[in-house]
């Protein structure tokens, strides 16, 4: 497997592949060599083309902004790539949830029954994910962020860490969810928004970078 991109996010991605054998990495595409990185430099995006035809068929685009995420999926799998699931295993998944293309679960995780899990999303470490939730193509579920049962996630919208949500709230699209916040009600489309309880405080102005 391929990673797109080297940074932080992506030494998690490696490292949980690293326990699977069918999906090890053999290296990371980036601009430029990432320092820190323990896994092998393929040059830019544009060796992706040759990397497929010498037969490196699978790749998963290790990057946490979610809308840059689901561009350069669509992109990758438009090219001919798979982008199968990353589960690590030490993630408790159930056998009824759903999950999508290109989905990274991070160790800790949970997902429980009749859970969906769209195409390209994260869910993060020890964050959890309960009965008949939806969670949105590339979303973010952040570290400790826990979702009680009937919650939706729309797209693209990021839960930062520790967040907690009660059963049946609806965020919306393109919501970012500052840390530590307890959302009780709903949250339209393209909000920023934070506190206990969180609250809307201006428009999401990440949504069209």
């Amino acid at each position: 497997m391929i990673l797109i991109g080297g940074g932080g996010h992506a030494k998690v991605v490696a490292d949980i592949l690293e326990g699977v054998p069918s999906l090890f990495p053999r290296g990371y595409v980036d601009a430029r060599p990432v320092e820190g990185t323990w896994l092998p430099h393929l040059g830019t995006d544009d060796r992706l083309p040759e990397l497929l035809a010498q037969g490196m068929t699978q790749v998963h685009v290790a990057i946490g902004d979610n809308r840059v995420r689901e561009r350069l999926f669509r992109h990758v799998l438009a090219l001919g790539f798979e982008a199968p699931a990353i589960i690590s295993p030490f993630a408790r998944i159930s056998a009824r949830a759903r999950i999508g293309r290109g989905v990274v679960i991070m160790p800790g995780a949970v997902v429980n029954a009749d859970a969906t899990v769209a195409d390209f999303a994260v869910i993060n470490t020890c964050a959890s994910v309960d009965h008949d939730c939806q969670i949105g193509t590339a979303a973010h579920i952040g570290p400790g962020t826990h979702l009680a049962g009937n919650v939706t996630v729309g797209m693209r919208s990021f839960l930062g860490v520790g967040c907690s949500v009660p059963p049946g709230v609806v965020i919306g699209n393109d919501v970012m969810v500052g840390a530590g916040s307890v959302v009780v009600r709903p949250l339209p489309d393209d909000v920023v928004a934070y506190g206990v309880p969180a609250i809307a405080r201006r428009s999401n102005i990440k949504k069209s970078s």
